[in-house]
């Protein structure tokens, strides 16, 4: 049980920063713009999700409690 709760911890902790170091994520979205009959058209659009500051912090705090609570408990 103390392991997994260090492993989502430290998952907490790094994604949580990676939220502050990046800003946010992108992704590719495949996206049909035009179907006559048979024929299809498929765009791809970049879409990027900005990630709060605030709920960066919040997670690396999770994770850095769970962290240290995992390690102090016997």
């Amino acid at each position: 049980m103390k392991s997994i709760v260090m492993i989502v911890g430290a998952v907490m902790v790094v994604l949580g920063l990676a939220g502050l170091i990046q800003g946010g994520f992108s992704y590719t979205k495949d996206k049909t713009a035009v179907e006559l009959g048979p024929i299809k058209l498929n765009v791809q659009q970049d879409e990027r999700v900005n990630v709060s500051p605030w709920v960066s912090i919040a997670l690396t705090a999770a994770g850095a409690v769970l962290l240290v609570g995992a390690l102090t408990r016997r």
